[in-house]
């Protein structure tokens, strides 16, 4: 999806299919061993592990009831990371030179747009994962109703269709049989599929940069209610510091206070959790995609060198955006109480076994809201 917004540079400047290459001419082409080798095995290791994982979410996600706006948030994004991870197979055939005519147009027409996306689906939910978890900081006591569940289904049908009638057009404006054997994906693109393809990634930035200043002010503003709620509990010990506990989502320790310090830095680092994936998977692509696609829209300014090793940037970090449907589960599993009960209770695994794995984690139910936490636990 991103490399047909222009038409690509002439990568190949030697004879590709004997390997020679002119003296003084630089060899420009995609097709070295990073692409058709080491991408393809790392691809198809997110796809060996992350068909089990995700496999295994789904079955544990869709037998808890949809009680909190963040379990609906998590279910979304399970979807998205199973669609984005069975586009895993054929980009490997393509990127290894090894798909047939056919496989090479489902990718430029359906597969890489089905995988950009379920990347974006995952970057908009993560956004509001990270506005839900900054209010229950903020707002611990505030629990929810059946109509604001209500609310948070029909806005996540609404991303799905609103991003879907964007992807859409780029599959069906892909209607352009192949000129060669060695065509691009652009090469598929009516004139105004280049220019609707050309609005879909304008769109995109907006969606990864705006949650990106959500998911930075959000955790700004988490870190400095734990901060603040750890100096209170510090100055005022006794009740008052146990309540402040309870308020940034600390579990009240066994009598006598033991554990409680364990406790409450397990639960401040699975806060942390979202922000770091977040970081890990969305951040480097989007900051790499900026060089990238100068370098295609103003090609006169780069020698293909530059161009080759933007594009190698770019496809390593557009890696590390695939590396979010296997981060993923950590989150089910550290931050879903509900998702870490259920999928215990799936092993059958008896109720002594991994008594720290089920403690750990947020997600509380609903009854803790009467007892002064909230439905899903603050953070």
């Amino acid at each position: 999806m991103d490399d047909v917004m222009v038409p690509l540079f002439s990568s190949v400047v030697a004879n590709g299919s004997s390997g020679s290459i002119p003296s003084g001419v630089v060899n420009c082409s995609r097709d070295n061993v990073l692409k058709t080798t080491v991408f393809p095995v790392l691809y198809s290791f997110l796809f060996l592990v992350g068909i089990p994982l995700n496999g295994l979410a789904v079955w544990v996600f869709f037998s808890i009831p949809s009680r909190s706006h963040f379990i609906i948030y998590l279910k979304n994004i399970v979807v998205a990371d199973v669609v984005m991870t069975l586009t895993f197979p054929f980009k490997i055939l393509s990127d290894a030179n090894l798909a047939s005519e056919g496989v090479r147009l489902f990718v430029c027409r359906v597969s890489s747009v089905l995988f950009y996306l379920t990347m974006y689906i995952s970057i908009l939910f993560f956004g509001l994962i990270s506005v839900d978890r900054c209010r229950k900081t903020l707002s611990p006591f505030v629990g929810t109703n059946a109509a604001r569940l209500r609310r948070r289904k029909l806005m996540a049908a609404a991303i799905w269709a609103s991003l879907l009638a964007l992807s859409v057009p780029n599959m069906a404006l892909s209607s352009r049989a192949p000129a060669s054997a060695r065509f691009k994906c652009s090469d598929l693109k009516t004139e105004f599929g280049l220019r609707w393809h050309e609005i879909v990634n304008h769109v995109c930035q907006v969606i990864f940069w705006g949650n990106l200043v959500t998911v930075v002010v959000c955790y700004t503003l988490i870190t400095k209610e734990l901060y603040s709620s750890y100096a209170r509990t510090r100055a005022g010990g006794g009740g008052g510091g146990q309540q402040q506990q309870t308020r940034v989502g600390t579990m009240r320790g066994p009598p006598g206070g033991g554990g409680t310090g364990g406790r409450k830095k397990t639960v401040r680092l699975n806060v942390f959790l979202v922000l770091a994936v977040f970081f890990v998977c969305f951040v480097p692509f989007h900051f790499a995609r900026v060089p990238y696609t100068m370098s295609q829209t103003r090609g006169r300014l780069f020698d293909c060198r530059q161009k080759l090793v933007f594009f190698q940037l770019k496809e390593s970090t557009l890696w590390l955006s695939s590396l979010n449907s296997l981060l993923d589960p950590l989150i089910y599993f550290f931050l879903c109480k509900s998702f870490r009960t259920t999928l215990f209770n799936t092993l059958r695994l008896a109720p002594g076994r991994c008594r720290k794995l089920r403690e750990l984690g947020t997600d509380t139910n609903v009854k803790s809201v009467r007892q002064g936490e909230s439905s899903s636990g603050p953070l």
